[in-house]
């Protein structure tokens, strides 16, 4: 860069190398004139040509430095050209920005929004978590307070009843059966369901055998599983076996009773790998059923109930439609009866009727006779009356 009389031009600019070309030569003059004044010394004969040489080159210089005014001139005018171009570039470029600046703005203020927007959902989303966490939190300690139940034998039979009365309820009318009913042995059944005969009133008890399954699900090494089989086994058949002794009476039960599994993981253990305590429950006529088949079981009785309740009500239509026959009966007599008597009646009404106009035609003659012109009576005509013997 090259500084002039305050303006700043480019090496790479035209009137830059102008401007080098004049201070070049500039140089080069000097350098003469430095010259020739040591040249002076040298020879006086060469003192004249060489002030000619140096009034030309004077006056070259005059017309180099009138060359560098006008040139000094033109770049002055494209100075003012190019900060007039600047400036306009900068009103361009700072209108450029302003639009810029508005879009970017825009786009800013639509992106907080959007990020509101996000940051809503996303605190629902929060929200939700929450509750679900707090009900997950609960569930925990349902299951926590249901492993409490199912750890005790009396709670565990509690809750196995609870399960049977819940599906009993829902499935058969409420007078058809009867929790602990006491029976004549003096035994107490869970539930009692007064099927008609047959198959007669039959017993549901309900069993848990959680330990033994527990035992079965923890055991890890083969022996735990053989001891645990066998304590399933004993448990399930010591339940088997006092259900039958307990609740099967000739005359007053029915020659089955239905033991409840209040879980289905124990039921489809036993039919699928101890298959032999399903068959010693059918030989000691004890049905075992989940929740599930016991609901089956359940409907099948309550269509047992509908037959035989409608067998009855069928009993006492028959009997009113033997009285209705027979009202009927009674009725047709008394309507015959009635018949009769308006029968009679029409021909005594018709009967003196026939008096009537009898009567009637008599009196008109009467009217029209002439009492003077009628000739006496002869006396045989007359009828002597006759004292009644005494």
């Amino acid at each position: 860069m090259i500084e002039i009389n305050g303006q700043v031009y480019g090496l790479g600019d035209p009137l830059g190398i102008a401007v080098l070309a004049a201070a070049g030569i500039g140089l080069l003059v000097l350098i003469l004139l430095i010259m020739t004044v040591r040249a002076t010394g040298r020879s006086a004969r060469l003192a004249e040509p060489l002030a000619m040489q140096m009034g030309q080159l004077g006056q070259r210089v005059q017309a180099l430095s009138d060359g560098q005014q006008q040139l000094a001139g033109g770049l002055t005018h494209v100075a003012e050209a190019q900060s007039a171009s600047q400036t306009n570039m900068l009103q361009l470029m700072e209108k450029r920005l302003a639009h810029v600046q508005q879009q970017m703005t825009e786009n800013l203020q639509g992106s907080a929004r959007n990020t509101a927007q996000s940051l809503g959902e996303l605190q629902q989303r929060l929200k939700t978590i929450d509750k679900a966490q707090e009900n997950i939190t609960k569930l925990s300690g349902d299951v926590l307070s249901l492993q409490d139940i199912l750890s005790n034998k009396q709670t565990r039979g509690a809750f196995g009843e609870i399960q049977l009365r819940d599906i009993v309820t829902k499935a058969l009318p409420s007078d058809s059966f009867t929790w602990q009913a006491t029976l004549s042995n003096g035994r107490r059944a869970d539930c009692l369901i007064h099927l008609p005969n047959p198959p007669g009133p039959i017993v549901i008890d309900s069993k848990f055998p959680l330990e033994a399954y527990e035992a079965l699900r923890r055991a890890e090494t083969q022996e735990q599983l053989t001891r645990a089989a066998q304590f399933l086994r004993q448990t399930v058949r010591t339940h088997i076996k006092a259900i039958s002794e307990k609740y099967l009476i000739e005359g007053e039960t029915a020659d089955g009773a239905l033991m409840f599994l209040p879980s289905e993981a124990v039921y489809a253990e036993l039919h699928a790998n101890f298959p032999e305590l399903v068959r010693e429950g059918f030989d000691k006529r004890v049905w075992i059923v989940s929740p599930t088949t016991c609901m089956a079981t359940l409907n099948t009785m309550r269509a047992i109930l509908k037959d035989a309740r409608m067998r009855e009500q069928a009993g006492a239509i028959r009997r009113e439609l033997s009285m209705l026959f027979a009202d009927v009966e009674r009725l047709g007599t008394r309507v015959e009866n009635l018949d009769r008597h308006f029968g009679q009646a029409a021909k005594d009404i018709s009967e003196i009727k026939i008096s009537a106009d009898k009567a009637g035609r008599r009196a008109r003659r009467l009217d029209n006779f002439d009492f003077e012109e009628l000739a006496p009576e002869s006396e045989s005509a007359v009828v002597p009356l006759e004292r009644p013997k005494g």
